[in-house]
């Protein structure tokens, strides 16, 4: 520490920090930042809902290292609340920890005021059924002093001649209760078989006495690196019963992949903590599902993974050094198929099954493969471009004779991360903006209302959630309104008050930012696009178009037909505003379209039917991947595409639509009368 009576604390996942005196309560920091930490009872150690997460050893990423006494020592009220309500290990109450040291404090989803709005819903679509897991009923033969065989053989039996299953199998926890169950049903019984297409044999996962027709339920989840989301589905249907999410805790390992593989090769043990930390969430994500869709977490069945390689391996507990260095290898790139209990994965059956999706390569992973098996590009007649994106991008091109795929790292900018007001989807976030060309003054939708920010009851409709920050798609809008007002140049820079001729073009030292909403007289935030932000943004959509324009050059195309956003992003941004920022190729507006979750419905549709499962692991070997980061011309490609929307593509659809201004701020002065010259369109 650079002081003695001062500790540096870094709160995750909003990155939000402070310098705070020694003894400074945890919530009385996050108050202080603005952390968005719940507290019902004061601080007085009564209500609990202001746990935290302290987390100890280096941290390069932050420039700290927390020791063990970071922190004041477990007290008697903690002690009391967790022998009696229970607590998870490792929690702290942010009302009783005292700073004592530098420290990194991770808030769960659970002590957040504003819970996540989970973006990645489930996307309607029809699936044909056929799952691993279905309920047969089975009478069995009773036992025969003459024929002496056990009751598992004559269940086995039953199964053969009444349902045509040869050959079955069960662990030694059904073979405990086999025969109370098999005479309580009086020689009738219910089975839920498995049969996963990597199984030699179908698997009893459970048996009922009689005729039982019971939810038989499995989750399909996206494992992303900053959201995990899930939906649980009905096996008999299909149909989505409840779609929930919450952030992923590795965040506070490092918002990106690359960092998160950093810590590991680092910090010996690192992976190990990492796999701790997305196992215990994905725990709590089946426990909050099953309540909210009121369904008994033993009933479900089956869970269907997709994620990106580092998030696979981190995921399995597999070290993901390797895929840290080139070239990229992965532990396994085939599908799997596992017992729940091998993942540490306890609130569901515990008889339980496991299928994750096959990557496709070192960078470009299982999620990929489902968004391939959702919109299937090797059917299509038209050159399509699909753009997965997240805090990595997964970005497919081809049609019915060639599909090529690629991974870019646009970094979590897209996601509300790494800029100065943002957050994540969540009520009272700014999520669409729109700029008056010629007033220079915006108004804004908040996740929660439907109102415009200047339409009447708009404070009304707000005052619940404030107005807390901007997220992902608010971000993106703000940026390209800001370039189609004339208030931001093509190379990104904004201009002065003079140049622009707005007051809310406010000096912020040697650069200027935007001021989106002043709320500081209502006691609320002052949410601004600084430079900063806007380099961000630069630097994630520049990643983006290098890779769909590496993808095009091998591929030898100038141009798609038409371009497909899947994930959160897709479903929530303008195809308009996208193409103005320069983050998908030039192709005529009604061309762009969203695919909602696409990984997600991938996952979705391998949990509904076994043979998905082998047409995409068919299909990812006939998808060719390229590495952007061995390519030289991916550096060119992305230095290009800083401008916005890009220094030598043309964009002719774009420009027969909107009139870019043409402005320059990149002078000496403060004003300049190069950054006066602009055209409105």
């Amino acid at each position: 520490m650079s002081d003695q009576d001062d500790a540096l604390v870094i709160f995750t996942p909003s990155g939000k920090r402070g310098r705070f005196p020694l003894g400074t309560p945890v919530l009385t920091a996050a108050r202080q930042l603005g952390v968005d930490l719940d507290s019902v009872c004061g601080g007085r150690g009564i209500c609990s809902k202001c746990q935290i997460t302290p987390s100890y050893g280096d941290f390069p990423k932050h420039g700290v290292t927390v020791e063990s006494d970071a922190l004041t020592e477990w007290n008697a009220v903690e002690e009391r609340y967790k022998s009696k309500r229970g607590m998870l290990d490792g929690r702290r109450l942010g009302c009783q920890a005292k700073v004592m040291g530098d420290v990194v404090i991770d808030v769960p989803p659970e002590s957040q005021v504003h819970k996540q709005v989970i973006r990645k819903s489930a996307t309607q679509r029809d699936i044909v059924m056929d799952p691993a897991t279905r309920l047969l009923y089975v009478e069995v033969a009773e036992p025969d002093m003459h024929e002496p065989t056990g009751d598992f053989e004559r269940l086995a039996i039953a199964l053969r001649d009444q349902w045509q299953v040869a050959d079955v199998s069960a662990d030694l926890s059904l073979l405990r209760r086999l025969q109370p169950v098999l005479r309580k049903g009086e020689w009738k019984v219910t089975v839920a078989l498995h049969k996963g297409n990597h199984d030699a044999t179908p698997r009893i996962l459970d048996l009922w006495p009689g005729f039982h027709e019971g939810g038989l339920y499995g989750l399909a989840i996206d494992l992303g690196s900053t959201t995990i989301a899930a939906h649980l589905c009905d096996l008999k249907d299909g149909s989505v019963l409840a779609s929930s999410g919450l952030m992923n805790p590795q965040i506070r390992f490092g918002e990106d992949l690359m960092s998160r593989v950093s810590y590991a090769m680092m910090n010996p043990g690192g992976d190990v903590e990492m796999t701790r930390a997305v196992r215990e969430a994905i725990n709590a994500l089946a426990a909050s599902i099953a309540v909210e869709a009121q369904v008994d977490p033993a009933a479900i069945y089956e869970v269907v993974f997709v994620c990106n390689p580092v998030m696979h391996h981190l995921l399995l507990g597999i070290d993901p050094v390797e895929l840290g260095q080139a070239p990229f290898a992965l532990a396994t790139s085939g599908s799997l198929s596992l017992d729940a209990r091998d993942l540490d994965l306890t609130n569901l059956n515990r008889a339980a099954r496991v299928y994750v999706l096959p990557c496709i390569a070192g960078h470009v992973g299982a999620d990929a493969a489902a968004v391939a098996l959702s919109e299937e590009p090797n059917k299509s007649r038209d050159m399509v471009l699909i753009v997965d994106v997240g805090t990595n991008a997964e970005i497919l091109l081809g049609n019915e004779t060639r599909v090529l795929a690629c991974s870019s790292p646009t970094g979590p900018a897209f996601e509300g991360a790494q800029i100065s007001s943002g957050q994540r989807a969540a009520p009272g976030a700014i999520e669409r903006v729109e700029i008056d060309p010629v007033t220079k003054d915006p108004r804004f939708k908040v996740i929660g209302s439907d109102l415009w920010s200047t339409d009447e009851g708009f404070a009304e409709a707000t005052r619940q959630t404030g107005i807390t920050g901007i997220c992902g798609s608010g971000i993106i809008e703000a940026v390209a309104e800001l370039r189609l007002a004339g208030l931001l140049d093509p190379g990104g820079l904004i201009g002065s008050p003079e140049q622009t001729g707005t007051w809310r073009c406010t000096p912020e030292g040697r650069t200027h930012s935007y001021i989106l909403h002043d709320g500081s007289l209502e006691g609320g935030p002052r949410i601004m696009v600084t430079q900063g932000d806007i380099r961000a943004i630069q630097l994630a959509k520049s990643a983006l178009y290098a890779g769909a324009r590496l993808l095009m050059d091998t591929m030898g195309v100038d141009k798609v037909d038409r371009v497909t956003l899947a994930g959160a992003f897709g479903a929530h941004i303008s195809p308009k505003h996208a193409m103005v920022l320069g983050m998908i190729p030039d192709v005529p507006l009604e061309k762009v379209t969203s695919a909602g979750n696409a990984a997600g419905t991938g996952a979705r549709i391998a949990l509904c039917n076994v043979a998905a499962r082998n047409q995409i692991e068919a299909t990812v070997h006939q998808i060719h991947k390229v590495e952007t980061a061995i390519e030289p011309k991916f550096q060119e490609h992305f230095v290009n595409a800083n401008a916005i929307p890009h220094a030598t593509d043309p964009f002719p659809e774009l420009n027969a639509i909107v009139t870019l201004p043409d402005v320059s701020f990149n002078a000496g002065g403060s004003g300049g009368g190069e950054g006066r010259r602009r055209r409105r369109g």
